[in-house]
């Protein structure tokens, strides 16, 4: 006969086994159950362990020993993805309270996973693991067959402690994955006393006991107040770790690194800001972690004005000193099904799972006491009759029958009578077997009082609750700190601000030497080049570029090339447009002054601030009429500060800078008068301008001979903004280029003297 082949549709039969394959790893592999917060594989590594005898005060054993008997017995899988389960359940930075006690190479902070082959460590249970299998014997849980049917293993083990919130857990499943932090056990123990308590207490009144998380790490926990209540009332979010640190001798001495970070990638994360200069103020990097101090990194600033706590901010920003965890308190309940739960809940449900499990305990005690009595009971009737039961057992065939029946005792009393061996005969002492009978009676009164009412049983929970913490607890180890965001430092912030004067060509090459004693005109120029320009500046300023047509272009000085060669073309950093050329550079603060002309006569004074542009095509800044050109630009130091305009006829006009109007752009008001007429056929424009101070003098230069003009005979070219101007001496009316020169304070006061 043939047998008939099941037809199902491809689409159905792909949809119930990704489904079968599904539920499978999300219940049997990667999320905790509620009630001992294990995985199956950890369920099955501890229980195993117990099974050898592997308890807190046993011998240290090979842990391959371990991963045999777990893999063999309950967990069919490979014994590489079972030992690594048994190195994170010991490694104490990464639980907790490790359930492993192990010897050997188990790992580091640096690197988890740089642990020992299972043939070389060893390992046993820590004293810890204990809250979870010491009512295991008790009749507290159920137990089913292993894989293959011949073993039988707990389905949960009876925790004491809630696990799951004490140690916490990741994994991923299928569509869905769990991040429970884990938490200090004092705390969770009396937030556990606290509902027990009061059931219809608030998740406030809980956090007021369970303030937050509690890593194996001391660095700070810096999620606001308001956030961490939020989490526990959705069961999601995200959690804010940053490492601590103190100044020694003026060092910044990190000595805790947030949760999993190891200290070389912080130190990689370090090092490479300081290769690629964007931490100038570190000058050095050293590791000195050692057994006593395990995290120690020492960060040495350049100098003492250095704000260290500026730097450690830029760090918390820009590196894995401070990082986010995610928070998703999803686990497998009591239903058997997953579910994420605020803190009450899981608490709540722990509670039930605490009271079911104790319950059972209770009532397995219950019954063997019941057992133990009604053997005692008989004990006593063969005492009493210890001659007729020998006589009986010795010369009757069926002795069992004739027992019960003549002593109306039952199968089980029987039995135990028949399997009592001789010489325990002459020790059925009545006494003992009636004290023993009275402490029984009382025990067992004692548990019926307590299984009956739930006064008790809450009462007798807080204790055991209570005895645990105070075995097995400790102090927080995560501080709670409330910090503002972190942030990076600007790019300027990390630049130097180290004096520098940039220099442009006449051909429109640029480059920048360090500090501002530097002569420019001096410097090597290309072939049919010269100079034209410098600007003083600071390295973490901009530099700002005047077009011929009166736009202007801001380069970050930093980013120039250094004068040691001849530079680079600004044309290749800007888009300036065909046929223009540049006039001049200036540099300063963005509240610095600077003053705008244009060869037509017109001008105005605006910032440093108004000028910048990010724009590659520059900013449109003076208004230059056609045919005209801008002008050097001048930078102005104080409103006291004076103009001096010459113009090609050979006249010359100081005034007031205030008398100049101040202006983000234009074309600005007429500073020397130059007839338009004049200006249009070419015979008379504006050819320079300087800006004087007190103690400042005009030289003047015209071919190879220069003049200078004394601060107290500039009053003979002083007027109005707007006029003609003097004429200069004769023979330095054709004026190619004027310096200002600034003369030291105590000659100023000898030529006033």
């Amino acid at each position: 006969m043939v047998k008939e082949t099941e037809k199902l549709a491809l689409s159905k039969f792909t949809e119930q086994a990704y489904l079968d394959y599904s539920m499978y790893v999300i219940l049997d592999r990667a999320l905790p159950n509620i009630g001992d917060g294990l995985k199956p594989v950890q369920r099955r590594i501890v229980y195993a362990m117990s099974e050898l005898g592997l308890n807190a005060s046993a011998k240290y054993k090979k842990s391959v020993r371990t991963s045999g008997d777990v893999v063999g017995k309950f967990h069919p899988h490979g014994d590489a993805a079972v030992y690594e389960a048994m190195v994170l359940l010991s490694q104490s930075f990464s639980l907790r309270y490790p359930l492993i006690d192990g010897q050997g190479n188990w790992g580091t902070v640096d690197d988890p996973k740089s642990f020992g082959a299972q043939r070389y460590t060893e390992c046993r249970l820590d004293p810890y693991a204990q809250s979870l299998l010491q009512e295991l014997g008790q009749g507290t849980v159920d137990w089913r067959g292993n894989f293959d049917g011949t073993l039988l293993e707990p389905s949960i083990l009876p925790a004491r402690l809630p696990n799951v919130l004490l140690n916490g857990a990741t994994g991923i499943a299928v569509g869905m994955a769990t991040d429970i932090p884990p938490h200090n056990l004092r705390e969770t123990v009396e937030a556990c006393q606290k509902l027990l308590k009061e059931p219809k207490t608030t998740i406030e009144n809980l956090f007021k006991i369970l303030p937050g998380p509690d890593y194996p790490t001391e660095a700070e926990i810096t999620t606001p107040k308001e956030e961490l209540l939020e989490i526990y009332k959705t069961g999601k979010g995200s959690i804010r770790m940053r490492a601590t640190y103190e100044i020694q001798e003026g060092e910044i001495v990190i000595n805790a690194l947030p949760y999993q970070t190891p200290s070389t990638k912080v130190l990689e994360q370090v090092a490479a800001q300081m290769e690629a200069k964007k931490l100038p103020m570190i000058v050095d990097l050293r590791d000195e972690s050692d057994e006593k101090n395990p995290t120690r990194l020492i960060l040495v600033p350049k100098s003492n004005r250095v704000d260290r706590e500026a730097v450690m901010n830029h760090l918390f920003a820009t590196t894995d000193l401070q990082k986010n965890f995610r928070v998703n308190m999803n686990m497998i309940g009591l239903n058997g099904k997953p579910q994420v739960l605020d803190i009450k809940s899981i608490l709540k449900e722990w509670l039930k799972f605490r009271t079911r499990t104790v319950t059972r305990r209770l009532q397995h005690r219950l019954d063997w006491v019941m057992d133990r009595l009604h053997i005692l009971e008989g004990l006593m009737i063969v005492y009493l009759n210890i001659e007729e039961v020998i006589k009986i057992i010795r010369t009757k065939d069926e002795p069992k029958k004739i027992l019960q029946k003549k002593f109306r005792l039952s199968s089980v009393q029987v039995d135990w009578i028949l399997e009592i061996r001789l010489r325990q005969l002459a020790k059925l002492e009545e006494e003992k077997i009636r004290v023993e009978q009275i402490d029984l009676d009382s025990e067992k009164t004692e548990l019926e009082k307590i299984i009956k009412s739930k006064v008790r049983l809450k009462t007798l929970i807080i204790k055991e609750l209570r005895e645990d913490a105070e075995k097995y607890g400790d102090s927080r180890k995560s501080p709670l700190v409330e910090r503002g965001e972190a942030s990076a430092f600007d790019e300027t912030e990390l630049i130097s601000s180290d004096p520098v004067t940039v220099i442009l060509s006449q051909r429109g090459w640029v480059r920048v030497a360090k500090g501002h004693d530097v002569d420019p005109e001096s410097m090597n120029y290309r072939e049919g080049d010269g100079f034209l320009s410098s600007a003083k500046g600071r390295n973490n300023l901009n530099a700002i570029f005047i077009a011929s047509h009166g736009k202007a272009f801001t380069l970050p000085c930093h980013s120039l090339p250094s004068a040691r060669g001849q530079g680079e073309p600004l044309t290749g950093r800007l888009n300036a447009e065909s046929g223009e050329t540049f006039s001049g550079v200036v540099s300063g603060k963005d509240d610095s002054n600077v003053v705008l002309a244009s060869d037509a006569g017109y001008g105005f004074v605006s910032t440093i601030g108004d000028l910048q542009t990010k724009n590659k095509s520059g900013k449109a800044a003076l208004k230059v009429p056609e045919s005209a050109q801008a002008l050097f630009p001048q930078p102005v130091l104080t409103h006291e500060d004076q103009i001096a305009a010459i113009s090609s006829e050979g006249r010359m006009l100081v005034f007031p800078v205030k008398e100049l109007p101040e202006l983000a752009r234009g074309k600005g008001n007429k500073i020397i008068n130059i007839p338009k007429k004049r200006y249009q056929a070419g015979e008379e424009k504006l050819t320079a301008i300087a800006v004087l101070g007190e103690g400042r003098e005009l030289k003047l230069f015209s071919g190879k001979r220069h003049f200078t003009i004394k601060a107290k005979d500039l009053e003979n070219f002083e007027g109005s903004r707007g006029l003609r101007g003097t004429f200069l001496p004769k023979g330095f009316r054709n004026v190619d280029s004027v310096e200002v020169v600034t003369k030291p304070t105590a000659e100023i006061n000898k030529e006033e003297d």
